[in-house]
């Protein structure tokens, strides 16, 4: 059967790779697993993440919304300011499902990339 059974990779375009990699992997502490031209493969809990130069003009946009899921969003929210993450907003209640509420901050990568933070926390 061909039916889809997880994520293998996350590619995300980028506009200076070297001060990308710095980012990903010093800042936000991501494992960098090798990296070989214009191509960094990180991985995220098992799930491959890729900065590449885009091939071509058609490709340099922003990527899609990357949610890095985190223990205690106030923490690392604190954490990442401190190494200066360019954050759009601070944690906030997204959504409160049950006994769940789901927390999330969004900021930039240093390639204007919009990602976020995000929590879930028990309550009750």
């Amino acid at each position: 059967m061909g039916a889809i059974q997880t994520i293998g990779q996350i590619g995300v375009p980028v506009k200076d790779f070297e001060r990308a990699i710095r980012f990903y992997q010093g800042v936000l502490q991501l494992p960098l697993l090798f990296s070989t031209g214009t191509l960094a493969f990180f991985d995220c809990n098992g799930i491959r993440l890729l900065l590449s130069l885009p091939e071509k003009e058609e490709f340099a946009h922003a990527s899609s919304i990357l949610y890095f899921q985190v223990a205690n969003i106030q923490e690392a929210y604190a954490e990442f300011t401190d190494k200066n993450v360019s954050f759009i907003d601070e944690p906030h209640l997204i959504a409160k499902m049950g006994e769940t509420e789901t927390w999330m901050a969004f900021f930039k990568d240093t390639e204007d990339n919009t990602h976020a933070l995000m929590s879930e926390v028990q309550i009750g």
